[in-house]
């Protein structure tokens, strides 16, 4: 960084960590004089007793459940949540779920107080809106270790029709307070941990390769990537190992945190991914992932043989591409996509996507159009 240049950080989150942490919500939610919230979460946690346990345990609260976020989200969810919470007359919004369901309920917080469409405050609409006023009190808990949402300043929403994901950005997205709790995610399939793992890890792989001047995110990226590589194959392998799965939650959240720093291809390409065949983001970061990598080595070699060395992995970058397609092979990550039914025919829009993507405008090596004709054609 120039000696002359200024840059701008802020790591404003409240953060409750640590098992029974859920149970912390009541408490806080009645200290801060919220008696109506409700609740947004995915459509499969609406039977499980996960929910209901969490629910039940929410005491004197009137709480209302609104469990219509699945898939990628769009923007009917969002509208849906809104109008649960106007009929509730709710006055808070807890966020109680995957990545989908905690980005669903910060939209629906924002536009609980706000005019129009969702995706008409993403930073990229040709008029985007104002956030103007005051949002709902707002808190998260993640039931997976991934996208690191709960956390996050901003929410994914895709376009109905296109599946095009535009991104709503501001720091009044931010959860007042996240409750991460890894007893939540001691029921999650392997396939799930796995994934969502993938997800995680690549946030903070991303986040460290990022040229973008941020010393404070590439000392969380690399503390993030070695808790991940140390845990990640025993959560998958061991699903009630407590600290495996409190080591992921950290993971996830420290990734999260690290990519205000911004991400890299991998991104691009999950997005493209999601957008053109509807592939679960983590899944596609997971398949994704030592292909770019591949592609990276000569513009970031000596990074990523720090990040094989925090890992456990080597010495150099290409141990570091060894050891990501090793780790994907022992824990269920297809090593190629045509193993999930991607095929050639699909690889020109999936360019087209990737390519106006923003993410890999912070790629350690730029990326060009045929750069990602190459990329998606080797990970075949």
């Amino acid at each position: 960084m120039a000696v002359d240049a200024i840059a701008r950080f802020s790591f404003p989150t409240e953060i409750h960590f640590g098992p029974g942490a859920r149970r912390l919500v009541a408490p806080h939610l009645a200290e801060h004089g919220v008696r109506r919230p409700l609740v947004v979460t995915d459509r499969g946690l609406r039977e499980l007793p996960l929910l209901g346990e969490f629910v039940a345990g929410l005491d004197a609260l009137e709480s209302f459940v609104y469990a219509g976020v699945h898939g990628n989200p769009v923007p009917k969810q969002v509208e849906d949540g809104v109008a649960a919470f106007r009929e509730h007359a709710a006055d808070a919004v807890i966020g109680f779920g995957g990545g989908a369901a905690l980005d669903v309920a910060k939209a629906v917080a924002l536009m609980s107080a706000h005019e129009g469409s969702i995706l008409e405050y993403a930073w990229d609409h040709p008029h985007a809106r104002k956030i103007e006023r005051p949002l709902p009190w707002l808190v998260a808990l993640p039931t997976t270790s991934g996208t690191g949402s709960e956390v996050g300043r901003s929410a994914v929403i895709s376009e109905e029709g296109s599946g095009v994901k535009r991104i709503v950005f501001s720091p009044a997205l931010l959860a007042k307070a996240v409750f991460a709790d890894p007893e939540l995610t001691l029921a999650l399939p392997a396939p799930v941990t796995a994934a969502t793992g993938m997800d995680a890890l690549t946030h903070n792989v991303e986040s460290w390769l990022s040229p973008a001047y941020h010393p404070i995110c590439d000392g969380i990226a690399l503390e993030g990537a070695r808790l991940a590589a140390r845990a990640l194959e025993a959560a998958v392998a061991q699903p009630r190992d407590l600290v495996a799965r409190a080591d992921m939650m950290m993971a996830s959240m420290m990734g999260a945190i690290a990519f205000q720093k911004d991400l890299g291809a991998v991104h691009s390409c999950a997005h493209a991914l999601g957008t053109v065949v509807d592939m679960h983001h983590g899944l596609a970061n997971g398949i994704m992932i030592d292909h770019v990598m591949r592609f990276n080595r000569e513009a970031a070699e000596a990074k990523m043989a720090e990040l094989a060395r925090v890992c456990g992995a080597g010495a150099s970058g290409a141990d570091f591409v060894q050891w990501l397609a090793a780790l994907k092979a022992r824990i269920g990550i297809p090593a190629r996509l045509a193993e999930r039914g991607v095929e050639r025919r699909h690889v020109a829009r999936l360019v087209e996507v990737a390519f106006a993507d923003t993410c890999h405008r912070t790629n350690p090596r730029p990326c060009a159009a045929a750069d990602f004709e190459r990329i998606f054609t080797a990970a075949l």
